[in-house]
């Protein structure tokens, strides 16, 4: 078999979710575990999540939902996003907590059993939820209607990583907003508006509920946050040389040939690629990788199926361990240092390891 895998080590997961916890007490954590968990496996990071101190789980959508409910999962889990209409029965069959921010949805929610629904308020990021006047009428529909009731609302914070004035501003309208509410006489059980990021800024005193999605795999939402809480990156992409060569200086491995070999060189192959994860522009833009606890840079374009690595004149034999992407001996390349090379964001990073790379869980 291919000796290409991921590591995800829920030792990791575990200490990341007891240090939010504590963190943002005495708020709830809410941990997100959509896109199967960052790429880290979602029933797997939800049960050590629920195990060291999360209450809740959020999903992108219902399908993700029931994975976990089929899965054992018990806890209650919220769907982030409105879900279409025509899955009305299988929220209520799941026991899944739906978000809502149109009628429409409401209307197809209603049912003979109660249930319990949470209202998203856009109060700046202006892609899903409803504004102040119709969050208001959903929220007294709600009071009228017996088979539902609100249990929450909740906002989402656009730029918490990097514009604390546009964040205050936004969580000032959700305060407004629950102000709104309480004069009409509703009392949600549950306020939230923190991601990570706000997670790591903000003061959670008017918030019962905190939704950490990417410091739960032990990542930062940016570089200037590193260290606020103790965080430690959980996934790791492990592979093994496959074949070695010696080529002359002037060589030009890969598709495109975009470098060339200084000096006369031993290039490994590693059977890791893009369609795997790997990017296929890391090979521009300086990636590395780890052989022998050293750093070694690619030798050319990241191909679907495979890498090459110039380790010049060092020797390594068929089998030995490379380190994609994690930590060998004292050297460590991170989701983040792939992000700040290929000007992206390290959720991407994580999120695009492919499912070719079986996981792997260690504690």
């Amino acid at each position: 078999m291919r000796p290409s895998y991921v590591d995800i080590d829920l030792a990791a997961v575990a200490h990341n979710v007891r240090a939010l916890v504590t963190h943002v007490a005495p708020a709830e954590i809410c941990t997100v575990v959509k896109a199967d968990a960052y790429g880290h496996g979602d029933v797997p990071v939800a049960e050590v999540a629920l195990a060291n101190g999360a209450t809740w789980l959020a999903v992108a959508l219902v399908e993700e939902g029931i994975r976990l409910r089929e899965g054992g999962i018990e806890a209650p889990i919220l769907v982030l996003s409105e879900p279409p209409t025509s899955s009305a029965a299988l929220i209520r069959e799941w026991n899944l907590t739906p978000t809502v921010y149109s009628e429409s949805s409401l209307n197809a929610l209603a049912g003979a059993e109660p249930l319990g629904v949470e209202i998203k308020i856009d109060t700046g990021m202006h892609r899903v939820g409803a504004d102040q006047e119709v969050a208001l009428a959903l929220a007294k529909r709600l009071q009228e209607d017996p088979s539902l009731s609100l249990d929450g609302v909740w906002t989402h914070l656009a730029v918490a990583d990097e514009d604390p004035a546009f964040t205050q501003l936004q969580v000032q309208r959700f305060e407004a907003f629950l102000s709104l509410l309480h004069d009409h006489g509703i009392e949600p059980l549950r306020r939230h508006a923190s991601n990570t990021a706000g997670a790591l800024t903000l003061d959670h005193s008017s918030f019962t509920m905190v939704r950490t999605g990417l410091g739960t795999y032990g990542l930062y939402p940016d570089p200037v946050y590193d260290g606020t809480v103790d965080l430690r990156p959980a996934m790791s992409i492990v592979s093994k040389v496959s074949h070695v060569a010696r080529h002359a200086a002037g060589t030009r491995p890969s598709y495109g040939r975009i470098r060339e070999l200084r000096n006369a060189s031993n290039v490994v192959t590693v059977p890791i690629g893009y369609a795997d994860g790997v990017p296929r522009r890391l090979g521009l833009v300086g990636g590395e990788v780890l052989i022998g606890g050293k750093r070694y840079p690619l030798a050319g374009t990241v191909t679907m199926d495979q890498l090459v690595v110039d380790v010049g004149d060092d020797m390594y034999s068929v089998g030995e361990e490379v380190v994609v992407m994690g930590n060998q001996g004292t050297e460590s390349i991170t989701a983040n240092e792939w992000a700040s090379q290929l000007d992206t964001i390290s959720y991407e990073i994580v999120c695009q390891v492919g499912p070719r790379l079986p996981r792997r869980y260690t504690s």
